[in-house]
């Protein structure tokens, strides 16, 4: 398993799939066939359903159109084998022959792919690939999942999590001010800024309630408009973690150090999901973004409140457990209905999983490892119009838009 750095991609929405990786896979692409007249890219299956929306036209352009020129060709009706996210880039001379051919994939967190390569397994840090054996080492030796991270990742791991700590911070300050529509065309609203204010007009407990839901709906509204955020672990899932961290540090005074060892044992979750499992909506649905991050959130959450290894693990699998099934079907291919939406609620599902936990031993009979192994077969099961194509569920009924 490698280092939670790959959870924590700092980076602009709106997606890791459809935006992060395919500008990455641009610059790749770009380095070697810089002498190249022109290129064109095919987008297949999910990529070319839902690339629109999501900009990915928009972000490889912007990488290559200023050295070269660049067309797009759009493919939704073809799934490549090897993952829903295909792209092929081209390079031609100047006697118009093609000269190179690169197929890559973006498989999910800004991750990328192929037969001859994948960034997943690029290093290995950490030796053991599932919470129930991580749990039993922490146990066994007296460690909190944020030590056993220190013991496998180098030192400057604690550096680049205070930079997407301040990444958050930042992300929800920007969209607490920021008014007006969002870009693509639905006319969404922004909403986080009046979620604040009403909040703040209630009591303690709505109030509280109120706040966590305008610091997801910020972080995310914030994605959606394309600006920079972190993924954790993906774009579409973006709000969910920080808002729960901010809510908690603001009421709660925990330090900054403190919220570090948070942040580490949610990356150590989402990684082992990702390495087990997907992180990718185009590949298992929502259940693997917004699930995931509502796993992450409760697992930071009830280490902050002192939570044993078996209590940080029941939080994580409560927030996994009940978003099984939940279809990632975007309206009109943009991250903003149901998305938006749905990282406030996982949000608050993710401090109830944390208060449930609390009261308990820790003991409990689904373990983590194997919702997170339900969560993949359930990814397999489910149709392809129900994963990020936009082509049925909550998408369908506005084709029209």
């Amino acid at each position: 398993m490698e280092s939670i750095k790959q959870i924590f991609r700092i980076g602009h929405g709106p997606s890791s799939s459809h935006t992060m990786g395919p500008i990455r896979a641009s610059q790749m692409f770009l380095e070697r066939e810089h002498d190249a007249a022109r290129f064109q890219v095919t987008l297949y299956g999910s990529l070319a359903a839902t690339g629109k929306g999501h900009m990915t036209d928009k972000a490889i352009l912007e990488e290559l159109t200023p050295h070269r020129p660049t067309t797009i060709v759009w493919e939704p009706k073809i799934f490549l084998p090897f993952h829903p996210n295909g792209m092929k880039f081209e390079a031609f001379n100047a006697n118009d022959e093609c000269i190179d051919t690169w197929t890559v994939y973006s498989i999910g967190g800004g991750t990328l792919a192929n037969e001859d390569f994948n960034e997943l397994k690029t290093s290995e840090v950490y030796d053991l690939h599932h919470i129930k054996d991580i749990q039993a080492l922490c146990e066994r030796d007296g460690l909190a999942y944020w030590e056993y991270v220190a013991q496998h990742e180098n030192s400057e791991i604690w550096d680049y999590l205070n930079e997407v700590w301040k990444v958050m911070q930042d992300a929800i300050l920007r969209g607490l001010e920021a008014e007006g529509v969002l870009p693509g065309g639905l006319g969404l609203q922004r909403k986080a800024s009046n979620y604040l204010i009403r909040a703040k007009g209630y009591g303690s407990n709505i109030k509280s309630r109120g706040m966590v839901y305008a610091y997801a709906l910020a972080v995310s509204e914030e994605n959606a408009a394309g600006g920079r955020i972190v993924t954790a672990p993906t774009c579409g899932s973006c709000g969910v973690l920080p808002a729960v961290l901010y809510h908690l540090r603001e009421t709660r005074d925990f330090r900054d150090s403190r919220i570090l060892r948070a942040l580490a044992t949610a990356g150590l979750f989402g990684n082992v999901v990702r390495t087990n499992a997907s992180v990718s909506g185009a590949e298992v649905g929502c259940q693997g973004e917004v699930g995931v991050a509502c796993a992450m959130a409760g697992a930071a959450a009830n280490q902050l409140f002192g939570g044993s290894p078996a209590q940080i693990e029941y939080a994580a699998e409560m927030g996994l457990e009940h978003h099984l099934g939940l279809t990632c079907d975007p309206v009109c291919g943009l991250v903003q209905i149901p998305c938006i939406e749905r990282n406030a609620f996982a949000a608050a599902r993710a401090l109830d999983a944390n208060t449930y936990a609390t009261f308990s031993d820790g003991k409990h009979r689904v373990c983590f490892d194997q919702v997170v192994e339900v969560m993949r077969q359930t990814g397999n099961d489910l149709p392809s119009l129900y994963k990020e194509t936009s082509e049925g569920g909550l998408a369908k009924p506005y084709k029209r838009l």
